[in-house]
């Protein structure tokens, strides 16, 4: 009910959502996290075992040296990764960094996010911007993630552990942008086999598909170039065993296999792009098949309307005097003059070959 003197409540606007989460093992047991802040896990940070933190960042290049370095990373390690493009690896014995591309794809607009992963002894540190946003299902899931984590390995092989489990990640959110980019030429190729479809549109769509691709492949060799990298680059803090780097030498697998993926369905692309230009060259073949057809009949009309029109200039003289009684002869005469010059031009371009013989 509303009435004069009735305030309507004030709607309470939701709770802010939470740019940080943390989940630590901790003397206690494991626990969870989460803030506005990566600041406020400094505290809980200093008896943990080993842990995840996980952050949004609203700028790259503003917001990602403060988080990194009120974390305990250093300064110069956050300066190197943010000199790379699409990846990059640096390793300081007691502290070490990655960068791996993260996809970020609307429609055709692919773009490529730096993903940056900081490590020391404690803790793995994920900063990124909001728009990549793919470890929400894994924060859900967090704290089951490190219970999974056998307790009685060593520190190194569980940073190891986590690390793979974090990228393996990253991985599945890009290869998911492979289905969409497929859906998207998919509607691309209905649209361009309407022979309707204006030809300003077409390059401009076509362009747009490569383009895309060509972004997406990227993004995988340089995934590729930073996990060899990590594979080959005997960091300190990770481990020596090999039955777990053969699980770094499974995701490098895992991106090769979605780069000939990527590969061949640009293949597709290009075979279907030669089969649309197929039938545009037959749509002008048709076309001009038409027009030589109506040239030709122009010209068989032109000549039949041209020889009358000579006879009567030629007859209107008046050199020439025509009595009533020669009309009927004048008149039959026209029209046995202009039935053969139309059969006449008729075979001469029949013999030469210039009536198409099937226009379709």
């Amino acid at each position: 009910m509303t009435g004069e003197g009735i305030e309507k409540p004030q709607e309470i606007p939701p709770p802010p959502e939470e740019k940080a989460f943390c989940a630590l093992i901790l003397p206690e047991g494991i626990q969870r996290f989460e803030a506005q802040s990566v600041t406020e896990f400094c505290h809980p940070l200093k008896t943990a075992h080993i842990g995840w933190i996980d952050s949004v960042v609203e700028d790259v290049e503003r917001d990602i040296l403060p988080a990194a370095t009120a974390l305990g990373f250093s300064e110069l390690l956050v300066r190197n990764l943010q000199k790379s493009t699409k990846s990059g690896y640096e390793d300081f014995n007691t502290e070490m960094g990655l960068v791996v591309p993260a996809i970020f794809m609307q429609g055709f607009d692919v773009r490529l996010e730096p993903l940056y992963i900081l490590i020391n002894e404690k803790v793995i540190v994920t900063l990124h911007t909001r728009e990549v946003k793919r470890f929400i299902r894994m924060r859900r899931y967090a704290e089951t993630l490190l219970r999974k984590i056998p307790p009685d390995l060593p520190p190194k092989d569980k940073m190891t552990l986590l690390l793979v489990r974090i990228i393996d990640e990253n991985n599945s959110r890009n290869f998911d942008y492979l289905a969409e980019i497929e859906e998207h030429g998919d509607k691309l190729f209905q649209v361009l086999s309407d022979p309707k479809t204006p030809r300003s549109v077409i390059a401009p769509k076509i362009y747009e598909m490569k383009h895309a691709l060509i972004i997406y492949l990227g993004g995988l060799w340089a995934t590729v170039d930073a996990l060899s990298s990590l594979r080959y680059g005997d960091a300190e803090l990770l481990t020596d065993e090999d039955r777990i780097l053969d699980r770094v030498n499974a995701l490098i697998g895992a991106v090769q296999a979605q780069i000939g993926l990527a590969e061949h369905l640009s293949e597709v692309l290009a075979s279907g792009l030669e089969v649309l230009q197929s039938i545009y060259n037959n749509q002008l073949q048709i076309l001009n098949n038409k027009l030589a057809m109506l040239a030709a009949y122009l010209a068989i009309i032109g000549t039949a309307l041209l020889v009358p029109n000579t006879i009567a200039t030629i007859a209107g003289n008046p050199m020439f005097q025509f009595t009533p009684e020669m009309i009927p002869a004048y008149l039959g005469f026209i029209i046995l003059s202009t039935v053969a010059a139309t059969i006449f031009t008729f075979w001469v371009l029949k013999s030469r070959g210039l009536l198409p013989k099937d226009i379709e």
